[in-house]
């Protein structure tokens, strides 16, 4: 009976795996199995056994951010209550809150973005129906009064000043507002500043979008770890099926397509000079190519092994860096490459350089074999970094709040899989267009002085 004792884990740590090189050799880069359950009021639950002993990552995606705030005048909120969903309840007030998750052994946090909010703890496996109380009772029985929530908003106008101070958020902003006309891309997730001056006024608005959105038919609860799936069915069902579905979907406005070269500048005596291009880059679709190719393009162009980085920074020596941020999202965005110069005569050729490499991929390909590489990178890394429950769950929301399905992560990667040198010229050609981007500078002059 000892031996078997003994024997038991490393038997259950060879089954673990066995199946996950099981899912490995079916061209999945997720090597965990994925269990889904959606209740009947619209609430889905993701459940991934990992092993963690004693640990469990916890997340609640709530698919509403920043993009959702279709009314003028009333931007910012998405973020707002990511700070009031602290305020807590009647059952646990925010102080008694706080000590639970101490005694629990659990730390909590949120974040806020575009398209959702999510609100996350790591903590212990034992204690996890304490965690699924305390956020289910935060979720129902949120409760704040008017002074509550002025003064909550009296901290968001503090932070957006904060924020603000920097000359790339200043840039950002202005880069939303002049890249989007109609989308509500078109405010950071702050929001406009008149909103967030007005913001201590709207106190019956943020009851409205409480009721809006902190309904079960835009949240996913994501549990990886310690866990087994049936046991996140009885919680959720227990803490979570009687919450009452909604009946709000925001209408959000399509963005018209970009037909002409747009300008976006900060003035700054005293900041090192900044350049990027901004070109409109397509929804996140796992079943197409388009996202994969950008991604791909994304690296071999303006990473630090790239042509042109060698070029800028290091040969020439005009730049401290050059990067590219493309990120996925829920409607066509922006795939931004930006530079930090030394000097701002330097801006225009930084940006013509950029343009021709662009072109040069369009007109001439790449190799093959720097194409196959950056793809066994892409996968490569994503794969190592799946080394803790709060990694994977982090992995997963973001696949979660774009396409409302976890599974989305192994068709993208199989995209990425996909790829031919045939499919990045035909995909840059079709978003990396330079009539159609939004140039957006930093520098001492009272224009970008760029074209």
């Amino acid at each position: 009976m000892k031996i078997l004792i003994l024997l038991w884990p490393l038997m259950f740590l060879a089954y673990c795996k066995m199946e996950n090189q099981e899912r490995s050799a079916s061209g999945n880069v997720f090597p965990f199995e994925i269990h889904q359950k959606l209740f009947p009021n619209g609430l889905n639950t993701v459940t991934v056994p990992y092993e963690s002993p004693g640990i469990v990552s916890f997340y609640i995606i709530v698919r509403a951010g920043s993009r959702e705030e279709v009314e003028p005048g009333k931007t910012g909120f998405a973020h707002f209550f990511e700070h009031m969903m602290f305020r807590g309840t009647d059952n646990y007030p925010s102080e008694t809150y706080n000590a639970t998750l101490k005694s629990i052994g659990a730390a909590a946090n949120a974040n806020t973005w575009l398209d959702r909010t999510i609100y996350h703890m790591t903590g212990n496996a034992e204690m996890l129906e304490k965690m699924f109380e305390i956020e289910s009772d935060r979720f129902f029985n949120l409760k704040y009064s008017v002074h509550d929530f002025k003064t909550e908003a009296g901290a968001v106008k503090g932070e957006y000043t904060k924020n603000y101070a920097s000359p790339y958020m200043q840039l950002s902003e202005k880069t939303m507002a002049t890249a989007f006309e109609a989308h509500t891309y078109q405010h950071t997730t702050m929001g406009f500043w008149e909103d967030v001056v007005d913001m201590p006024n709207q106190y019956e608005y943020s009851l409205e979008f409480f009721e809006r959105f902190y309904k079960p038919e835009y949240t996913t609860i994501l549990v990886v770890g310690d866990v087994t799936p049936d046991r996140i069915t009885q919680l959720a069902d227990k803490y979570f099926s009687d919450w009452e579905k909604g009946n709000y979907a925001p209408r959000i406005p399509a963005e018209p397509e970009q037909s002409e070269t747009r300008y976006a500048h900060v003035q700054n005596e005293n900041f090192p000079p900044y350049i990027s291009l901004n070109y409109k880059s397509p929804a996140f679709n796992p079943q197409m190519k388009d996202n994969a190719a950008l991604q791909v393009i994304s690296q071999i162009l303006f990473s630090q092994k790239s042509a042109l980085y060698k070029m800028l920074v290091i040969d020439e020596g005009i730049a401290r860096n050059l990067g590219s941020n493309y990120l996925f999202t829920r409607d066509p965005y922006l795939f931004t490459v930006s530079a930090t110069l030394k000097k701002a005569e330097d801006l225009q050729h930084a940006k013509d350089q950029i343009v021709k490499g662009i072109d040069d991929l369009i007109q001439n390909g790449v190799d093959a074999q720097v194409l196959d590489d950056t793809k066994a990178h892409i996968r490569y890394s994503f794969a190592t970094s799946l080394n803790s429950a709060s990694s994977i769950a982090e992995s997963l929301s973001y696949m979660i709040w774009v396409t409302g399905n976890p599974e989305s992560l192994n068709q993208y990667y199989q995209q990425v899989n996909e790829l031919t040198v045939e499919d990045l010229q035909k995909i840059a050609r079709k978003y990396l267009d330079a009539g159609k981007l939004t140039i957006s500078t930093i520098s001492p002059a009272a224009e970008g002085g760029v074209s």
